[in-house]
């Protein structure tokens, strides 16, 4: 990178930083650190819900997703507008007039303190985890492309967010994030402008939206009734419908957003906007992929996206058999830019040149493959899935000076602010659900406040544990949602029995859920079913047996 570079990427992260603490100085008590004093209007509450989800993962694994599978993710949002139905119809009135502070206080409200505190350790647990890989993500792979220490950079980007989240709590949080997602947005907006641009001259964006089509790469609905195909528009309407209920309506790292604003109705407002535009975003980042796909019909790629994947071949055994596949996709991409170009030059549809493009572009899948297998032998301990570094691989090779830079603080914003929300929920949910539920009689009013700064800052140096430990999986967006829809349905489940259920009783609910979770984490250890459909299972199963321990409980009650 070059110097200027560094200074837009510097200047970014530390404007952002100084800006949250700057804004937030002088909380005074615990109820302004965790709701930001109540002041959020609802576009500070919509940028920050949409910055909170949206993270460093969304912005590298999301393009690399689309380069290799096309744009059939989206369907995994299909059913997040009908959860923000839900959610502002049901969740924010009641939320609104309990008054309270988090959403597991509602759960002792309506049940006991013993379910109150199984959701939230539920919820630390799950989000304990995630708050780990969001600072991991960006870490391994700003590792790899710039050859910087893992652990150094795993230390940056914590860092940087335990500074302001801890100095400014939801606040810090909401303002930072607004100036985040401007990054963000700006920063994919010229990515995209960049990859179009750099497409041969004769190659006009209907003609690339028509190498995207013929390449398979631009089909968005999948009606498969196979449970076992991830992402149909079945499982994005169901699974998906549920996995969005449970995190906008009972996470806190999402609740504590809306819970900061103004009054009810800015709440549903803020939700209102990620109802209409989260698809959409989400549509335009898969598109950024489909579009770096493109420019690789005419611009050379390797064969592994990994650097370090490729400098581990060159000096294993395996690099002989490693540089011959490389070969032989060098000569396929020229054979296929050919056959494109001569495509694109036809009127009409040619079926038997579209055939001849679909057959090179699975035999490139199969040289692919071949590389990965020969990854795995020579060096086990990196990741063979490459989805993750197809976007930074194209920012750092083919984009100008200056521009590597904001593409660079756009993933590094983006860690930020997913990490910042979930550390200040970590910390909030520690400190009202627990340590204070469990100590409620200390008098001095800044004893909670303090309180609850430590253990937000102690919940950034596990997050930084985590991170340090970690492992690639088969695909970081995957993994974030896998982890969260093996606790979510549950936790969905219990919200849903305090709303609807009113004859269920506490006993019934907590042990039925602690049952529940049990059942999930082993229905996921044997693959029974596409981790979308976790978020349904748990759901239906914590409200069956917490229906049928309340009539076993009943029937052994003595008669009065």
């Amino acid at each position: 990178m070059s110097l200027i570079d560094w200074i837009i990427l510097g200047s970014t992260l530390l404007f952002i930083v100084g800006y949250g603490i700057w804004k937030t100085r002088g909380t005074q008590n615990v109820t302004d650190y965790v709701l930001g004093g109540k002041e959020a209007n609802w576009t500070t509450i919509g940028l920050s819900v949409m910055a909170t989800q949206a993270s460093a993962i969304t912005f590298l694994s999301t393009p690399g997703q689309a380069y290799h599978d096309g744009m059939g993710f989206v369907q995994f949002y299909f059913g997040l507008p009908l959860a923000m139905v839900v959610i502002i119809l049901v969740f924010i009135p009641l939320y609104d007039r309990l008054k309270v502070q988090t959403a597991y206080e509602f759960l002792e409200k309506r049940f006991n303190a013993k379910t109150r505190t199984l959701a939230a350790l539920l919820f630390l647990i799950q989000r304990g985890l995630s708050a780990g890989i969001t600072i991991f993500a960006p870490a391994i792979i700003l590792s790899a492309v710039l050859g910087w220490p893992l652990r150094l950079l795993v230390v940056i980007i914590g860092g940087l967010v335990i500074l302001y989240t801890v100095s400014g709590g939801t606040k810090a949080v909401n303002v930072t994030q607004k100036q985040q997602m401007f990054v963000i947005m700006g920063g994919m907006f010229v990515a995209f402008y960049m990859i179009v641009s750099g497409l041969p001259a004769d190659v006009t964006f209907s003609k690339a939206i028509d190498i995207a089509e013929v390449s398979g790469k631009l089909e968005v609905l999948d009606f498969s009734l196979d449970p076992n195909n991830r992402y149909t528009f079945w499982s994005g309407i169901t699974g998906g419908f549920f996995l969005a209920l449970s995190y906008f309506g009972t996470d806190q790292s999402q609740v504590q957003r809306y819970l900061s604003g103004k009054n009810k109705k800015e709440s549903q407002m803020g939700l209102a906007f990620n109802a209409i535009f989260k698809i959409p975003m989400q549509f335009f980042i898969l598109f950024v992929g489909v579009m770096v796909f493109v420019f690789y019909q005419f611009n050379a790629s390797p064969i592994h996206f990994n650097p370090a994947a490729r400098e581990a071949m060159e000096v294993s055994s395996q690099k002989g058999a490693f540089d011959r596949l490389s070969s032989s996709l060098l000569d396929l991409q020229t054979e296929k830019q050919e056959l494109q170009l001569a495509y694109l030059k036809n009127t009409k549809p040619d079926g038997a040149l579209s055939l001849k493009i679909k057959s090179l572009n699975q035999q490139e899948m199969k040289l692919r493959e071949d590389a990965k297998i020969l990854l795995a032998k020579a060096a086990p301990e990196i990741a063979t899935n490459d989805k993750d570094y197809v976007f930074i691989h194209y920012i750092l090779e083919n984009l100008p000076r200056g521009l590597i830079g904001l593409l660079l603080a756009v993933i590094l914003s983006a860690a930020m602010s997913s990490t910042a929300s979930e550390l200040n929920a970590l910390g909030t949910i520690t400190t009202l659900d627990l340590y204070q539920r469990y100590r409620p009689n200390i008098k001095a009013p800044k004893h909670y406040l303090k309180a609850s700064k430590w253990f937000t800052l102690s919940w950034g140096l596990i997050a930084i544990g985590i991170a340090s430990v970690a492992n690639l999986f088969e695909n970081l967006i995957q993994l974030v949602n896998i982890i969260g829809s093996i606790f979510y349905g549950n936790v969905l489940g219990i919200f849903l029995l305090a709303f609807f259920f009113k004859y269920i009783g506490g006993r019934a609910v907590f042990y039925g859920a602690l049952l529940t979770q049990a059942i999930v984490i082993f229905s996921f250890s044997q693959d029974w079913m596409s981790y979308l459909w976790l978020n349904v299972f748990g759901c239906v199963v914590v409200i069956a047996i917490a229906h049928l321990l309340e009539l076993l409980l009943n029937n052994k009650k003595p008669a009065v």
